[in-house]
């Protein structure tokens, strides 16, 4: 059997009460469950820093053992081209041995000079990852502290909210599809959630706009769904709000 008018704006109003109740229950929590998600994000996001500091410290240290064995190599070969000297028999060979000797030891300058480098940067690293460290943990910290904050308020208001949950699930079959959907999107028009609200000293409760006597008495007939001329919520009339606080 369809619904009349009046049955909709009541079925409109119960839902939106249950919707209310269950809104001054999460706002209790306030921003704890985003500041919650943050930390773990920003420790999440150091955690990748420090991973990355530890891979680049160790490629700089591969990097520093790889130069000093390119200088050993480097001082046995000019040691062997010291002993050829000696066995040289003409100029040109003498030249050309020199000119070895004297790559090699182009060769240890850079290898030395890269090491010094490679060290710079791993004690810059080093004192990048140390205050990372000291972040993660402070943030760590932060975050037991709010989990745990959030966890006691949730733990006093889940049995409750669990069950107005339902019962706001319970109470949407009894809208049809077509009303719900508006209802629904002007719930998340408003910051306060409230899609249905009522008349309240000749205002919109929601906007606090005046409404006409003639809206006013149109209203209180429940004839047809009124919606508020200044911010387009559904409004019932008080008699309504009160059949619903006294069951």
């Amino acid at each position: 059997m369809e619904q009349t008018v009046e049955q909709k704006l009541k079925a409109l109003w119960a839902l939106q009460s249950i919707h209310t109740k269950i809104d001054k229950i999460r706002q209790v929590r306030g921003e704890l469950p985003i500041e919650v998600a943050d930390l773990e994000d920003e420790i999440a996001g150091l955690d990748t820093r420090i991973e990355k500091i530890r891979t680049d410290l160790d490629d700089l240290e591969d990097s520093i053992v790889k130069r000093k064995n390119m200088i050993k190599d480097a001082q046995a070969a000019i040691k062997k081209y010291e002993g050829q000297l000696n066995e040289v028999k003409n100029n040109r060979e003498y030249d050309a041995i020199s000119k070895e000797i004297e790559i090699q030891g182009l060769e240890i300058q850079v290898c030395e000079k890269r090491i010094r480098e490679a060290e710079f940067e791993i004690k810059n690293k080093t004192e990048g990852y140390e205050s990372t460290l000291k972040n993660v943990d402070y943030s760590k910290g932060e975050l037991d502290v709010k989990k745990q904050e959030l966890e006691t308020i949730t733990s006093e208001t889940q049995k409750e909210e669990d069950a107005l949950v339902e019962k706001a699930d319970a109470a949407t079959t009894h809208i049809e599809d077509r009303l719900l959907k508006v209802y629904d999107k002007l719930r998340g028009s408003f910051r306060n959630g409230l899609a249905v609200v009522s008349i309240e000293r000749d205002s919109c409760s929601g906007c606090y706009n005046k409404i006409p006597p003639q809206l006013q008495s149109e209203i209180r007939q429940r004839k047809k769904i009124i919606i508020c001329e200044h911010c387009g919520r559904i409004i019932v009339d008080e008699g309504i709000v009160f059949e619903e606080e006294n069951g």
